[in-house]
């Protein structure tokens, strides 16, 4: 009996070992089938207006989240803000800063997708510049830019309808050099008319102003992202933000 009951209590031990064995090795594979990613910010980020934007991950994505309130002078602050920049020669739209709803909210991916295909841009905000506010394309309403050309202000935005927006090079922070001008729809990063790896124009950009290379924020590794193209837009005399398509979807 005394041998049964021993031999009982291994096999109960052996058991209760097997089955804890087996609960971690469950657990293991649990965590290791995990997809989910957590992203970091873009060392680029540091360089977006805290004021107007706040910034954080979601997961794989980055949410930018903006009141489009610009952190620089334009005529469309209105006569009385501290930024107001009086410009006689623009053709005001009815709408000034502080009397409309400039608030965006965005969301890309942290790693762009540049296996796929290219996408077209639309109208409205396709993306978010550093002083806060949105960059829209060479568009405006039903037409070209020509028609609303007379209502942009000293650095190529205005307001209509809509949000306060760029459509040119802003020079209120980027003015024929290689500074960030800001983030598209599609994640990917776009910069002044020059590349800070070349401190020049690039020669080597796509259709939509893109290429591979290091920036001032990529600690040495190259990384695909656009430029201001170095061409001057029609009868703006001024150059396009950024006409697309989107290379990242």
């Amino acid at each position: 009996m005394k041998k049964v009951f021993k031999l009982s209590t291994l096999i109960l031990l052996l058991f209760t070992i097997g089955v804890a064995c087996s609960a971690d090795d469950d657990s293991t594979v649990t965590d290791d089938g995990d997809d989910s990613v957590v992203a970091e910010l873009h060392a680029a980020f540091a360089a977006f207006n805290t004021d107007a934007t706040t910034i954080y991950v979601d997961g794989s994505n980055i949410i930018i989240e903006t009141t489009g309130l610009p952190d620089h002078e334009t005529v469309y602050w209105g006569v009385g803000n501290e930024l107001y920049r009086d410009e006689p020669d623009v053709a005001l739209t009815p709408s000034i800063m502080s009397s409309n709803n400039n608030a965006v909210t965005i969301t890309v991916d942290a790693t762009p997708d540049l296996t796929g295909s290219t996408v077209s841009t639309q109208l409205n905000t396709i993306g978010i510049a550093v002083s806060g506010a949105s960059i829209f394309n060479d568009q405006e309403g039903a037409g070209d830019l020509d028609q609303a050309a007379a209502s942009l202000d000293w650095t190529g935005a205005h307001i209509g309808p809509g949000v306060y927006h760029y459509h040119l090079e802003p020079k209120a922070f980027s003015d024929d050099d290689d500074n960030l001008v800001g983030i598209l729809l599609d994640g990917v990063f776009l910069y002044g008319r020059q590349c800070s790896s070349t401190g020049t124009y690039p020669t080597d950009l796509d259709a939509s102003g893109g290429h591979t290379s290091t920036t001032q924020y990529t600690d040495g590794e190259e990384e695909y992202h656009y430029h201001i193209i170095n061409e001057v837009y029609s009868t703006t005399g001024s150059y396009l933000a950024f006409a697309g398509p989107y290379q990242g979807y």
